[in-house]
């Protein structure tokens, strides 16, 4: 299984004011980037997970399972936001299923 794809995680909080630091925080956070195989999901999977074959899903493949928390993923630097659908832990590696979402960044 070949990596070539650039996974980056981010979590997005709600944007506050710490009046200890007099600065805001939350919002948009990277947490993570990590190297995957992503595919488009089959449309016979996508038919027994989903029940749909509209579903845009996507399987990303990495190494590590993923060990933190996170609110959407972009791949390869596209503006596209994907959550999480399902995940997997087989024997070797960790797998996600992510579907595309409407929100969009603010930056």
């Amino acid at each position: 299984m070949r990596l070539t794809n650039e996974v980056k995680f981010y979590d997005q909080t709600e944007r506050h004011y710490n009046p200890n630091t007099s600065q805001y925080e939350g919002g948009e956070t990277l947490v993570a980037t990590v190297m995957a195989n992503v595919t488009d999901i089959g449309t016979n999977r996508s038919n027994e997970l989903f029940g749909k074959l509209d579903a845009n899903s996507k399987v990303v493949r990495m190494v590590e399972p993923v060990k933190f928390v996170w609110s959407y993923l972009t791949i390869d630097d596209d503006s596209t936001h994907y959550v999480l659908q399902t995940d997997r832990r087989p024997l070797k590696n960790a797998t996600l299923i992510v579907g595309e979402t409407n929100v969009q960044s603010k930056a």
